[in-house]
């Protein structure tokens, strides 16, 4: 007689997971963050670093967003499945902290930078408080391919540069750094009370770059710098172009390695995230693969 055991099912790498606005705290001008957990939050489990999940926001018209029900498949999947009409608006952010609660529970930080109206996720985070409901799709593994952070182990130093909407991302990557790593740091906000107090025991020289000072944007700042010696990884967040000719600078002009660059577009200037998906579609169908600033789920938009 032979015996046999079922196997345990496969954790999923991403889930749905329906949290509870838990507070509010407005971190400057341009800048809210949303401390979001519950009985809805176990087994949520993150990588930190640049990690990032998926928001599911309410359609316009909409007093709530309508869920993808339990069932087969993945959750994007069933996502999909539901009518253009109703399907939820997704938008991606970056995990600023997570903290897990004696009951099992965590708790987990989002950062939205707020552009006037905005788009449905700025509308949703300018209108939220405690006790609020919002789906996400956030990880369930901390090795995970929506971390993009990983520098390889001969490192010597870091370079990074971020935006606004990449500041929570490159934020969590100082506070991962090892203790002595140097670091050159560039980071641009819209305003000067936008500027925050960051936590890191590498040895980071970090620049603000505040735009209603008249600052030169991070892409002519790192061009005009002089940089370490030794090994290099870079990692630079934010606008699709900026990101993009900052990509080519380091790897055309400086030398550095393109898999030791990890350039990560969060933002496309004059798209949404759907028109952005859509434009992906299309460059695919196309064969003309997928241009770097159109690469998908990696990050926020401005046109939230």
């Amino acid at each position: 007689m032979t015996s046999t055991t079922a196997a345990a099912p496969e954790v999923a790498p991403f889930q749905l997971f329906d949290l509870t606005v838990v507070r509010t705290r407005r971190l400057g001008p341009s800048i809210l963050r949303i401390t979001l957990g519950g009985p809805g939050s176990e087994g949520f489990q993150g990588g930190g670093r640049d990690q990032s999940l998926s928001l599911l926001l309410p359609r316009p018209g909409q007093r709530e967003a309508v869920v993808p029900a339990a069932g087969g498949g993945t959750w994007r999947e069933r996502w999909q499945a539901l009518p253009e009409g109703e399907r939820p608006v997704l938008r991606s952010y970056a995990v600023r902290a997570e903290r897990p609660r004696p009951d099992g529970s965590t708790e987990v930080d989002v950062d939205f930078v707020l552009h006037g109206d905005g788009g449905p996720a700025s509308r949703w985070a300018r209108a939220a408080a405690p006790g609020d409901r919002l789906t996400v799709a956030g990880p369930t593994v901390a090795d995970d391919t929506a971390v993009r952070f990983r520098p390889p182990a001969d490192t010597d130093w870091v370079l990074i540069r971020a935006d606004e909407t990449a500041l929570p991302a490159a934020a969590a990557v100082l506070e991962s750094l090892p203790a002595g790593l140097p670091a050159r740091v560039w980071l641009e906000v819209p305003r000067t009370e936008d500027r925050q107090a960051l936590n890191t025991a590498a040895k980071a020289r970090i620049r603000w770059l505040v735009r209603n000072e008249g600052a030169a944007c991070g892409v002519e700042t790192v061009r005009a710098a002089a940089l370490p010696e030794g090994t290099p990884y870079a990692w630079i967040a934010g606008e699709a172009s900026g990101v993009r000719a900052l990509r080519h600078h380091l790897v055309r002009e400086r030398g550095f390695a393109p898999e030791r660059v990890t350039s990560t577009t969060y933002w496309t200037r004059g798209l949404s995230e759907e028109q952005a998906r859509k434009a992906r579609s299309e460059a695919s169908a196309a064969g003309s693969g997928t241009p770097e600033h159109l690469k998908p789920e990696q990050g926020q938009q401005v046109t939230r």
